[in-house]
This record gives C-alpha cells, structure tokens and sequence, in this order.
C-alpha cells in the first residue's frame, strides 16, 4: 500500500495536482452545500414543533419515521449508484434534495412535514456517500484517506454555513423563510456536469458487467460468508456511533428548553461548535493517514468525544464552559467521520462499494439517527435531559469504539485497489 517514495508534502502536491484535486474541491462544495440543506430543519425544529403542537415524545417519533425512510431508500439508492454511476446521481441529489428541503416552507400539516423531510433527506442524503465514494476511488492510494478523510469536513462546515444563513433570515423574516436558502444549492448541479468525469473505477466495473464477467452488484453479497461479518460488525459500529448523534440532534432544543436560553444563542452555539469542529475532521484524517492505523484513530477519537460530553452535560452549566467542552466534543465524536468513512468504503471492493457504504454506512447511519432522538424524547420524559443524554449519547459513543476494536486494523477490501 506504501510507495517506495515516503510521504512529504512534495510527494503529496505531486500525486493530487490535477484531477485528483478538482475532484476533492468538486465534491467538498457540493456536499458541504447539501450539509447546509439538511441542517435548516434541525435548527428550526423547536420552532416546528411549537407551530404544529408537537410534544417531546411526537416530535421523536416523527424524526423517528422519516430517518427510517429515508435511510431505506438511500440504502436502495446506494444500489442504483452502483449500476448508474457517481456523477449522475450526485448531480441529480443536488437538485432534487434542495427542492425538496425548499418546499417544507409550504408544508401545510405535520403529515406534510413528514413526507417532505423524509423526500428530502433520502434524495439530498445520498450525496454524503456518493461523493465519499468518489474521492476514494479517485484519491492516489497513498493520500486516499487523508482526501476523503478531509472530505468530510462538508458536514460541520455546511451546519455552520446554515447557522449563518439561519441566524440573518429568522432576526428578518419568520423560521419558514430559512429554506429557501436551499435553493441557492441548485446551480451547482451545472459545475458537477461541467467538470466532473465518471470515475475509471466504475467504468472497469460496467465494462466487466457488460463482458459478463461480473454480475450486477447486490445485498445479497453483502452478506457471503467472506464478507458477512465485517459487513454486520461495521453495521452496528456506525450504527451507535450515529445513534448519539441523532440525540445530538436535539442539542438546539436542549438548549432553549432545558437551560432556557434564547433561541438566536443556541443556534449560535451549535453552529459555530460545528464550525470549529471541522478542525477534528482534519486532525482524525492526518493521524489516521500518517500516524496510527485508521480502526485506531476511530476508538480514541469515539472515546475522547464522549469524555467531552460527559463533561459538557454533566459538568459545564455557563455558556462559555459549555461552547468548549461542545468544540471538543464536536472535534473528537464527530471527528471520527473523517477516518470512519473512508476505514468502511476500504473495507468493500469497488464493484460492490456504493452498495456497502449505503447498508454499512448510511443505512446505519439513518436508522441511528432515527432511533436516537426517539430513545432520548422518551429518556427526557422519564429521567429528564442530563440522565437522558448519558443513556442516549455517551454510552453509545463508547459502544461503538468497542465494535470497531473488534475489527482489523487494515481494512480486508483494498487489495483491487492497491496492489
């Protein structure tokens, strides 16, 4: 896997000027721009609830739906990127997603709601492993995971471009006004057709099919008796590690209703939180690419993170020692993405990549995110917020670090690439 020439910055400017570097600023743009989509609705969401009359409990089981859903149909989606191709849906996700996103300022009734979140995310959702696919099969395999590890800073970095845009809309107009920003995303779609190609992996792989060497890529081989056990294992260990985060999710809430601060203050804090976060994603990226196996930088960053939030719910009360336990916890917890998505696409082969970074992956990841805010609404009316947040977030950090200590250090699915 190591060439004969060490790694330096030389060697690094040498092997991704070109292409390799179009296609990581290509995909960091447009997945942070969908990051910013997805993130209006969380930071709007005690407004949601208070205008349609949801309770604790309603309002998780809502998110609870349409997580499910749409972590069903990127799953499905996942397949169709394996037979279709990377470019055709990313450019397709980065039309329909913010459409869709848009559209919930219409949004007449709470079944409406649910129906275009769950349209929305599932079509705008696909993008995160679509363009993290991409970078890995297009990145020089020596800076594979420092590229799609860095790659991943699209997600804080679009919360907080959505806190920005949140902030100056809802001090304006009303919370509704807030997604129509999505559709500044949708001009984008033209960059992705102009500049990007499809990737040579993919192409090879279509051009097998078409031989009749290989056949058309399918979950059933997700679950061989080769590929069975890292399959369920990387399975469980995103599915935790997203379980947490999905009680994350209501971290703006728990802020107004519980700590009773002012609404324009804690999406202040989230955003920004997020913003300086993006600082983990790179630091995870650089160790797991130069310093510690990638499964290793997954544990310590988990374990790390949930310290962080222990300290942050249990500990901090003020705003400023909140906003930096929130920034370490940010850092290292969500960090771990940066070297977890690459350590789980390296653990598939390219024909069957998409496939298994939607199941393992994002499938993982939209059931976690469904059922953690559910378990938390329920854990907040019986324990209240602090206690939930221990059950609901800081344990499953630690669950998840202890699935991927079950796994080897060097991901079993790379040898088509690397050899």
């Amino acid at each position: 896997m190591s060439p004969a020439e060490p790694a330096s910055w030389s060697h690094f400017w040498r092997s991704v000027r070109g292409y390799p570097l179009l296609v990581f600023l290509i995909c960091l743009c447009g997945v942070s721009l969908e990051n910013m989509d997805q993130a209006f609705f969380a930071y709007v969401l005690p407004q949601i609830s208070k205008a349609y009359g949801w309770t604790v409990v309603e309002r998780g089981w809502y998110l609870a739906v349409t997580f499910t859903l749409a972590g069903l149909c990127i799953a499905g989606l996942g397949v169709v990127t394996d037979r279709l191709g990377r470019k055709k849906v990313f450019s397709a996700s980065m039309l329909v997603g913010s459409l869709f996103v848009a559209a919930l300022y219409w949004a007449p009734t709470t079944l409406w709601v649910v129906v275009l979140r769950t349209l929305g995310f599932a079509t705008g959702g696909i993008m995160s492993p679509v363009v993290g696919t991409i970078m890995v099969e297009e990145s020089p395999p020596r800076y594979r995971g420092l590229l799609s590890g860095v790659l991943q800073i699209g997600y804080p970095v679009g919360w907080f471009l959505a806190s920005l845009a949140a902030l100056w809309v809802m001090a304006r107009y009303t919370w509704r006004e807030v997604f129509f920003v999505s559709l500044l995303s949708i001009p984008y779609m033209l960059v992705i057709q102009l500049f990007l190609k499809e990737t040579r992996a993919f192409e090879a792989a279509k051009a097998a099919r078409g031989a009749g060497t290989e056949d058309a890529p399918s979950f059933r081989e997700l679950f061989s008796p080769a590929m069975r056990f890292r399959t369920i294992v990387l399975f469980f260990g995103e599915y935790f590690h997203v379980f947490a985060y999905g009680s994350t999710i209501l971290l703006t809430a728990y802020f107004q209703e519980h700590r009773q601060w002012e609404a324009l203050e804690s999406v202040r804090l989230v955003g920004w939180s997020y913003g300086i976060g993006a600082v983990g994603y790179v630091i995870a990226a650089i160790v797991g690419e130069f310093l510690i196996s990638r499964r290793d930088t997954i544990i310590v960053w988990a374990w790390l993170g949930s310290f962080a939030f222990a300290a942050m719910i249990w500990l901090a009360e003020a705003f400023w020692p909140t906003a930096v336990f929130y920034c370490l916890m940010t850092i290292f917890f969500y960090g771990t993405t940066a070297v977890k998505f690459t350590f789980i696409a390296e653990s598939f082969p390219t024909r069957l990549r998409a496939t298994g970074v939607t199941f393992s992956g994002s499938l993982a990841v939209n059931l976690g995110v469904a059922t953690g805010p559910l378990a938390l609404s329920y854990a907040v009316a019986h324990f209240g917020w602090n206690t939930a947040y221990t059950l609901c977030g800081i344990l499953p950090i630690f669950a998840s670090g202890m699935f991927f200590l079950s796994l080897p250090r060097k991901p079993l699915g790379i040898a088509d690439e690397t050899a």
